[in-house]
């Protein structure tokens, strides 16, 4: 018997007794380390889902997290005791869409910590051994978990294609916002301005590397003269998140919507805005084939994950990480559960 934290329902998550699934042919018992608690996470704590992925029996969140394993994995060449990330996402690699390339957008896949799927915010779970990804020797578990929500950041860069010398906004400074501010300075971009209504999220973007910031979107026409940014980048929870979005992109802008907003409605957008603007949209959803470029990111230093961790929480302690975020707590940035390592 062990524990795990679980959501029943909208504000309803318990940490209680569970027996762990016990790992099928292909698959490998892993002991959490440390798990990052995401803004899809506190969807379905918030709201009961995310669109169609609606909770009708308790499950476990949780899908940002890195774990040791129990035993060799000859087919991976791993080590028992070697500290793995975990891609969450299994895709059936065989529809229409998986064949394309597209495989973060697989309409079957499996994803830990997305119901019906239990996630890691357990001490113990089985992974398929195909999603282990090795971690070189220096690389700290919470670094591990943070590779999944860098990858979320590198795919809408991907989708966003910023140029050298692009000026570009990013609309929401939370995790995923502060990720892809990083990652656009490493890309050389001229002038960086990053929004958030919360002041401590506004603040740290400029110790990240932001050229200006502020805590609505009116901070972009004054920073760039009522031009407009070319290229704009949301990442946040707000309904309100399309329509700054626009607002902040320029004529003929490209805009890449990464977050997720309250409610799963985004606020009615005059239609007249993009339109005359000529902007090109575009909807980000998880990730492609990036772990790699994630690690190695991180393993040379270029991009410190470790920076977005405000806040530290024992597995017990999960209820009370929930309903800070839910209530976006002053000085809250990215939370990690850790466990005692075995």
């Amino acid at each position: 018997m062990s524990i795990a934290a679980r959501i029943h329902g909208a504000g309803d998550l318990r940490v209680e007794p569970c027996t762990p699934a016990r790992a099928a042919n292909g698959e490998v018992d892993v002991d959490v380390a440390a798990v990052g608690i995401c803004g899809s996470d506190l969807h379905y704590y918030k709201d009961g889902g995310i669109g169609g992925a609606v909770i009708e029996s308790p499950f476990v969140p949780g899908h940002e997290f890195s774990a040791r394993l129990t035993r060799d994995v000859e087919s991976r060449g791993l080590l028992r005791g070697q500290l793995v990330a975990v891609d969450p996402a299994t895709p059936c690699r065989d529809c229409e869409w998986c064949r394309a390339g597209h495989h973060n957008l697989c309409p079957s896949v499996v994803f830990l910590g997305a119901p019906p799927h239990d996630g890691a915010l357990t001490p113990r779970l089985a992974v398929p051994e195909a999603s282990l990804i090795a971690l070189p020797d220096g690389m700290t578990a919470e670094e591990g978990a943070m590779l999944e929500p860098l990858g979320v950041c590198i795919h809408a860069m991907d989708l966003a294609r910023p140029a050298v010398w692009d000026s570009v906004a990013v609309v929401g400074c939370g995790p995923i916002g502060l990720g892809v501010l990083q990652l656009l300075v490493l890309a050389g971009c001229r002038e960086i301005v990053a929004i958030d209504p919360q002041a401590h999220r506004a603040a740290r973007a400029t110790t990240l590397g932001a050229s200006a910031s502020g805590t609505s979107i009116e901070a972009v026409a004054d920073t760039t003269a009522g031009r407009g940014c070319d290229v704009v980048i949301e990442a946040t929870n707000s309904p309100d998140g399309l329509r700054d979005a626009v607002a902040a992109a320029r004529i003929g802008g490209r805009v890449v919507l990464v977050g997720i907003p309250d409610g799963d409605l985004y606020s009615p957008l005059p239609a007249a805005e993009a339109r005359r603007r000529g902007l090109t949209l575009r909807f980000s959803r998880r990730m492609g084939e990036v772990y790699h470029r994630a690690v190695a990111l991180v393993a040379a230093g270029r991009i410190d994950v470790t920076r977005l961790v405000t806040h530290r929480f024992a597995l017990d302690e999960v209820p009370q990480a929930f309903a800070m975020h839910a209530e976006e707590a002053d000085g809250l940035l990215k939370s990690m559960v850790t466990f005692i390592e075995p």
